[in-house]
């Protein structure tokens, strides 16, 4: 029906607000609707906080219009006590008529447990409307979720004539070459605050050593990731300093006291790597560097979407930019720079 998917659409921009802190569970928006209006809404702020459906119960005025009502919501009602008591008896305790849903959640203590409970106490429910938007919204849980790993974002910037930067070593010490412009490092800072990790090797860490925090941007630093799998990182840099949580993946003890260690065989793939990071519940990570690293996770099928700068300046050689299957999905302008981004599965 036309009219369920007006109501999700709306459902689906409240979700979206909570990007950024809901982390790690997923985006969820709900509406109330009473003869074709909408009387209350909500949506999940931060984790640990009231979900979607008690804010917008919560937020209807006339209680008694509840039980000729129907909520709308993008993602199952949960069916378990977590931090909040179960949503999908709330639904029931205020005899809401109806519910319909975009997604059922793969959650395995939920995964249809909501649905089940809800149609035992007689509601109605509608299943799979916007499905395909629902999934993408929540593209990261689900995949969490699902293939046991990160949501994996590449992101590199590379200049007109295709070079990510000059060739460089730690001899020369050389700055990184600056590519994009400055409205193009807000987004990318942007992107920062709404992954639980950002992802770099040690090349990168020694050659550009980077904060990898959130500075341009309002919002929470991820967890700091350095695969760094013969450990040969210096206590000197940035990364070593404390101020973020930081991982480092290696065989050997990091040398500050300031990091976490993972222990890691040197010739750990990067599949075991997520498995390590599925175990600490890192759901998403954003992927910095450099270009051996994007190589090797897109050459193993390990990523999910990538963002590609493209800006007007030519390097002439230089460190080739990874090669992406496929055309972009979405192409943006930012000051002088594109931003192209792929997804490895059609959306």
């Amino acid at each position: 029906m036309e009219q369920d998917r007006h109501f999700m659409k709306r459902c689906l921009q409240l979700a979206a607000m909570g990007t950024g802190r809901a982390a790690p569970n997923p985006l969820v928006g709900s509406v109330v609707v009473h003869n074709n209006s909408i009387i209350g809404e909500g949506y999940h702020q931060q984790c640990g906080g009231p979900h979607a459906e008690v804010n917008a119960i919560a937020s209807v005025k006339h209680k008694e219009l509840l039980s000729e009502a129907t909520i709308y919501v993008n993602l199952e009602p949960c069916a378990h006590f977590g931090k909040t008591p179960p949503c999908a008896d709330l639904i029931v305790q205020h005899r809401l008529k109806r519910v319909v849903m975009a997604n059922r959640d793969p959650f395995a203590q939920v995964d249809g447990r909501g649905i089940a409970k809800l149609k035992e106490a007689g509601i109605e429910v509608t299943t799979s409307v916007m499905e395909q938007e629902g999934a993408h919204l929540n593209r990261r849980f689900f995949t969490f979720h699902t293939h046991k790993r990160p949501y994996i974002i590449l992101k590199w910037a590379q200049s007109a004539d295709g070079f990510i930067d000059w060739h460089r070593n730690t001899a020369t010490q050389q700055k990184p070459l600056a590519i994009s412009g400055k409205e193009s490092q807000r987004w990318v800072h942007q992107w920062r605050s709404q992954e639980a990790g950002i992802l770099i090797g040690s090349g990168t860490a020694l050659l550009d050593n980077p904060r990898l925090d959130v500075r341009r941007w309002s919002g929470n630093s991820p967890v700091r990731l350095v695969l760094d799998r013969s450990g040969k990182l210096p206590v000197d840099l940035y990364l070593m300093d404390g101020s973020v949580r930081t991982m480092v993946f290696s065989a050997n003890q990091p040398k500050s006291d300031a990091v976490e260690w993972m222990p890691t065989s040197p010739t750990a793939t990067l599949a075991e790597v997520m498995d390590q990071l599925y175990a600490q519940n890192i759901q998403s990570i954003l992927v910095e560097g450099g270009a051996t690293i994007h190589q090797q996770l897109l050459l193993e099928g390990l990523w999910d979407e990538a963002r590609v700068w493209q800006a007007e300046k030519l390097i002439g050689s230089g460190v080739p930019a990874p090669t992406l299957p496929g055309k972009a999905h979405q192409v943006h302008q930012v000051g002088k720079d594109r931003c192209f981004t792929f997804y490895k599965a059609e959306v």
